[in-house]
C-alpha cells in the first residue's frame, strides 16, 4: 500500500535582520522560503578564504553536497551549515559569512527521508543538520518523469547516515518518486522546475 502526499509552497518570508541563531535555524530544515544576505560570492578573498578554512576549498556545489552526504554524522562539521535550495547551495559559517555556490544547470538535488513512525518539517535540506528516522537502510527507489513516463530511477540505495537519501534529477520536470522498504512503501510528487521547489521531503510515511 503506498500514499501520495502533496506540499504547497509556503509563502516567502523577508527578513529585515539575520542574527546568527536565526542564520542557522533557516539553514537546518528549513520549513520557510528565506533570502539569507550573500557576505561573500565565489571567486573573492573572503569566500575564497572561508572555504579554505573549511576544508572545501576548489569544490563546486555538486562535489560538496555528495561529499557531505557520504560523511557519517559524527564526522559533519559544526563550524557551518549547508543548506540546499533549488539554484544554490548556501554555506555559512558560525561568524555568518555567507557563500553562495551555484547549483548545475541541468541537475537538481532532491533529499528524502523515508520514515515509519515520525518525521520532522522540512522544506530546503541542510546537509548539516538534518536528521531522519531510517539511518543506514536499504530502500527501493523509483522515479518516473510524470511527463514522458520515462524511469529516471530503479534501484536499491542505502540511506545515508544522516537517514535521507538523496538523489540528482534533471531539471524542469514533474516527477513521482517510490520508496519501499520491507514490504512497505510510500509515493510522493516532486518538481524541479521552479526556483522554490522543494529539495527536502520528509513526509513520506511508509505503510
Amino acid at each position: 500500500m503506498s500514499q501520495r502526499n502533496t506540499r504547497r509552497t509556503p509563502a516567502r518570508i523577508l527578513t529585515a535582520a539575520l542574527t546568527l541563531s536565526a542564520a542557522l535555524m533557516l539553514a537546518a530544515c528549513s520549513t520557510a522560503d528565506s533570502d539569507l544576505p550573500t557576505i561573500a560570492v565565489p571567486g573573492t578573498a573572503a569566500a575564497d578564504a572561508a572555504m579554505e578554512e573549511l576544508g572545501l576549498g576548489g569544490l563546486d556545489a555538486r562535489q560538496i553536497i555528495d561529499e557531505l552526504d557520504a560523511t557519517p554524522l559524527t564526522d559533519r562539521s559544526t563550524a557551518f551549515t549547508a543548506s540546499i535550495r533549488p539554484d544554490e547551495l548556501v554555506i555559512t559559517t558560525a561568524d555568518q559569512t555567507q557563500v553562495s555556490l551555484p547549483m548545475p544547470d541541468d541537475a537538481f538535488y532532491v533529499s528524502f527521508a523515508p520514515y515509519e513512525s515520525s518525521n520532522h518539517d522540512c522544506y530546503y535540506h541542510s546537509l548539516t543538520t538534518c536528521t531522519g528516522e531510517m539511518q543506514g537502510a536499504d530502500v527501493h527507489m523509483t522515479v518516473t518523469d510524470d511527463s514522458t513516463g520515462e524511469v529516471l530511477v530503479d534501484e536499491t540505495r542505502t540511506t545515508f547516515d544522516n537517514g535521507f537519501v538523496g538523489v540528482w534529477l534533471p531539471r524542469d520536470i514533474d516527477a513521482t518518486v517510490t520508496i519501499e522498504h520491507e514490504g512497505k512503501s510510500a509515493t510522493q510528487d516532486v518538481s524541479t522546475r521552479n526556483s522554490d521547489d522543494a529539495t527536502c521531503v520528509t513526509t513520506m510515511q511508509l505503510t
